[in-house]
């Protein structure tokens, strides 16, 4: 049974407080023998907290599976980038160097590759992903255009990034500001940006905080 058609995945990263349960429930997944295919990034650890949940994209077009020489990555017809196959994996590693989003894991133990195939089990039945059930702040959302419509009314569903000169459009969503000025992400721009030094000013370092005491 595919995946509903009128079902998306949504991923909120303004919303996630790097709570971590994502990355438990993945775990549980039948399917994924105990490992966690999604994982937790900061945004600028050296600036800030914050973190954005990673999980696989599932491009319409698989840079993981055009360039996998064993043929051991497969898509299903609803769209859905399978983790490759144990009998066909090689663990040659291209996989995990092509992919532009940085998804694809080598299990060394293993010699196997292992991703986010968006929990099919689930899916394909009508289920949510694990980490969708889970996620306590709304940063993960699976579910109809319209549901995510009402429940975000100030921000707007993009699945089309720029690499480059590579567009890659993709069946999972990344909500972005509902006045964005653009129907693509472009990942790479910040990186043609010029350095912005910032001072970071702590607080507990405050000189009122080691005043002597008067009286």
């Amino acid at each position: 049974m595919p995946v509903p058609e009128q079902h998306e995945f949504f991923i909120d990263p303004n919303r996630c407080i790097g709570c971590k349960a994502c990355v438990q429930a993945c775990s549980e997944c039948d399917t994924h023998k105990g490992v966690s295919m999604i994982q937790l990034d900061y945004v600028e650890r050296s600036h800030s907290t914050q973190t954005v949940p990673v999980v696989c994209m599932h491009c319409d077009s698989p840079t993981c599976a055009e360039v996998c020489p064993a043929d051991a990555i497969k898509k299903t017809e609803d769209g859905v980038v399978q983790s490759a196959r144990k009998p066909r994996c090689i663990a040659c590693n291209n996989c995990v160097l092509a992919c532009p989003f940085g998804i694809p894991k080598m299990l060394d133990d293993q010699a196997l590759m292992m991703k986010c195939d968006m929990c099919y089990d689930r899916t394909s039945v009508g289920k949510k992903p694990m980490c969708a059930t889970v996620c306590p702040s709304g940063a993960l959302t699976f579910g109809t255009r319209e549901e995510i419509e009402k429940l975000r009314p100030r921000s707007r569903p993009l699945n089309r990034f720029q690499f480059g000169q590579q567009t890659i459009s993709t069946k999972v969503n990344m909500m972005v500001p509902r006045d964005t000025p653009t129907e693509q992400l472009d990942v790479t721009e910040s990186m043609h940006e010029p350095n912005q030094p910032r001072t970071v000013r702590l607080a507990v370092m405050d000189d009122a905080l080691f005043e002597p005491a008067t009286g």
